[in-house]
């Protein structure tokens, strides 16, 4: 399969120049302190003492400041959402950009992983250096005692200040490892899949990391030299012997050896020829040093509260409860909910993070809005797939028995149902389905929800819209998972034959797993039952049908469901065609 370079930039070039900028810039961050400590006056002392692990530890610290400061603002989905839906954004590539905060938010997260470790690691070889290399000339500049130190802790140290500056560092950076790797484990795809509690509780600990790196860099343990200009590194010290300054001199010739013009003569025995170098002064007093001030409040402070802010925000809009309207049974454990709330406002394709304190006192989970409130109707709803502990106890509220398989109740009846919150509504990649001419919306089991919403906006009018041309795929393995919708599709695809537009929507539903059923059951049903079919889609023959019935055009690709299919999708808009078509993929996984 032939790529073609022209799709191939407009589906993944931004994304990997945006992935080239990171990468750089963590690259050069990393070079950049490590030849500040490599080299730098300042750390000339405290280098000779710890050596390499110096330079590796402040430099991975700083590639840690930058993305502990970049983790957070994906999640910020207030933001993305005002960006994605307001003019601020013109460009539909630099839109499409925001659909990939998940995986740049993924991405930071696994350097913040990997760093960490490094950190950890030049900093276990810092600790052995500053006990194996106790420097007597400058006890300030020492973390141990004395040397050959081997307690990690000096429980024995009267001095409450020195305790604390070797404590908070140690104890906080421990502690940080402790959750950092509870984080990491329960992220992974096995566990979010079997127990999305277990991930939803650990990756909620992020308020517990932040606070603790914010006082591990309170301690103070590394110094740097203040009187650079009464003390310049290796310079001549008359309180000391001739023998200690020649030493020191000729080390620090070494490593500085491209600011001495001629090497330094050993001969000597009197101290003026210090004094005519160039390089080389006697020194007017002993070094001081100095803790630095902490750099991480500067790099985290903006997003995390930004962050806090955005969270403040978000509790005050959903504190209200929604009232719902009716609840609804369907086939293969799928729920509907219908809402209203006051003030409440959508775009078809977006989502909403409901909490119900009866079912979870924390915990809460997103669905995708399947109707939208417009101006005649003021009720959204979402369909949700009872598939784990929290959508099964919230079923078991909503409906008056388990085994019932519709429950739509008016609102002044005596049904009481549970409170329910209302966090939302953020941005998805599918608000962009109806910006194009023509698109191709490909639908895997619940994975349909998305699209529900865009097909009610439909059937409300299209006329105002971009949108010319929609091909919908839908796969299924069992054919009473169409009845979720179909209802809709029918309405949809009457509505459009009475404004003698049928090519405005191409509807395929295939079932990948016959039962011996291969009808929708119901006379109203018959546009459906012509358009379904037995099998999985032949997906090379479906893009070149439409590449061919779309020539030259933009094509926007739109998949909700298993990796498997998106992968495929993914592939096919990459790849090239005869008739001057570019297809543009857009993703939205629940897995």
């Amino acid at each position: 399969m032939a790529v073609s370079w022209r799709s191939w930039l407009a589906n993944e070039g931004s994304k990997h120049l945006v992935l080239f900028f990171w990468l750089s810039l963590n690259v050069w961050l990393f070079w950049k302190t490590f030849l500040l400590y490599y080299q730098g006056l300042e750390y000339y002392y405290l280098h000779q003492m710890l050596g390499l692990g110096l330079c590796v530890s402040r430099a991975s610290a700083s590639v840690l400041n930058l993305n502990c400061c970049l983790v957070l603002l994906p999640m910020c989905r207030v933001l993305l959402a005002f960006l994605r839906g307001s003019q601020k954004v013109a460009s539909r590539k630099t839109r499409r950009l925001l659909d990939k905060s998940k995986t740049f938010h993924v991405t930071c997260g696994i350097t913040i992983c990997i760093f960490s470790v490094l950190h950890v690691a030049a900093h276990l070889v810092n600790a052995l250096n500053f006990s194996e290399n106790y420097n007597e000339d400058f006890l300030s500049l020492n973390a141990a005692n004395y040397r050959g130190e081997r307690q990690v802790i000096p429980l024995h140290s009267s001095d409450v200040s020195y305790l604390i500056s070797l404590l908070v560092p140690g104890l906080t950076g421990v502690i940080m490892v402790l959750v950092l790797f509870l984080m990491c484990t329960a992220s992974t795809y096995a566990i979010r899949v079997s127990n999305y509690d277990i991930f939803w509780y650990t990756h909620n600990l992020f308020f517990v990391f932040y606070m603790l790196l914010m006082l591990h860099v309170s301690g103070g343990v590394l110094k740097y030299q203040t009187n650079l200009e009464e003390h310049p590194p290796g310079c001549f010290n008359p309180n000391k012997t001739l023998q200690e300054n020649m030493m020191e001199s000729k080390a620090f010739e070494g490593m500085f050896s491209d600011y001495t013009t001629e090497p330094f003569p050993e001969d000597l025995s009197v101290p003026e020829p210090f004094v005519q170098n160039n390089f080389m002064r006697i020194c007017s007093e002993e070094p001081k040093f100095q803790s630095h001030f902490p750099e991480t409040w500067f790099w985290i402070s903006g997003p995390l509260c930004l962050y806090c802010v955005e969270r403040l925000y978000r509790y005050i809009r959903s504190n209200k409860p929604v009232t719902i309207t009716s609840v609804i049974s369907h086939p293969s454990n799928v729920l509907e909910v219908r809402m209203m709330k006051d003030d409440f406002k959508a775009r078809p394709g977006q989502y909403v993070i409901l909490h119900c304190p009866r079912v979870s006192a924390l915990e809460s989970h997103p669905f995708t809005l399947t109707m939208c409130p417009t101006d005649t109707k003021a009720t959204f709803g979402v369909h949700l797939k009872v598939v784990g502990d929290w959508t099964e106890r919230f079923r078991d509220l909503l409906l008056l028995h388990s085994n019932q398989d519709t429950e739509i109740l008016p609102i002044f009846q005596q049904r009481r149902y549970p409170k329910l919150y209302v966090d939302g509504p953020f941005g998805s990649p599918f608000e962009e389905s109806l910006n194009y001419e023509v698109s191709l919306c490909v639908a895997g089991g619940i994975g349909v929800t998305p699209f529900a919403s865009i097909l009610n906006t439909l059937l409300d009018g299209w006329k105002c819209y971009k949108l010319r041309r929609l091909y919908f795929i839908w796969v299924c393995r069992d054919i009473e998972s169409f009845r979720w919708f179909a209802d809709l599709l029918c309405v949809l695809h009457n509505k459009l034959w009475q404004e003698n537009r049928p090519d405005y929507i191409n509807i395929q539903l295939y079932l990948s797993q016959t039962d011996g059923i291969q009808k929708i059951i119901g006379e109203k049903y018959q546009a459906l039952n012509s358009r379904l079919l037995i099998g999985r889609p032949r997906w090379k023959l479906l893009f070149d049908e439409i590449a061919k019935c779309n020539r030259r055009k933009i094509i926007g690709v739109f998949c909700c469901g298993p990796n498997k299919i998106s992968k495929i999708l993914h592939k096919l808009s990459n790849s090239s065609n005869s008739y001057g078509t570019r297809f543009e993929y857009n993703k939205e996984s629940f897995s």
